[in-house]
């Protein structure tokens, strides 16, 4: 098995990372927001979509 971030092998301490480097750049993308999974949920449309109308207009107050 490889890393899934750099292609080295694996080292069963950090599995199924190489190192605790590639294991915190995983997290990382996680916190960040990097890797999402796709919600097909109505009322998480309907929040997504009254979020952006928000956002938005709190823009043009500034």
């Amino acid at each position: 098995m490889s890393c899934p971030i750099c292609g080295k092998p694996t080292e069963t301490k950090y599995r199924p990372f190489c190192s605790k480097r590639c294991a915190d750049i995983d997290l990382a993308k996680w916190v960040s927001g990097s890797y999402a999974i796709p919600s097909t949920d109505p009322e998480d449309i309907e929040e997504a979509i009254e979020a952006a109308e928000k956002a938005r207009q709190e823009e043009t107050k500034h």
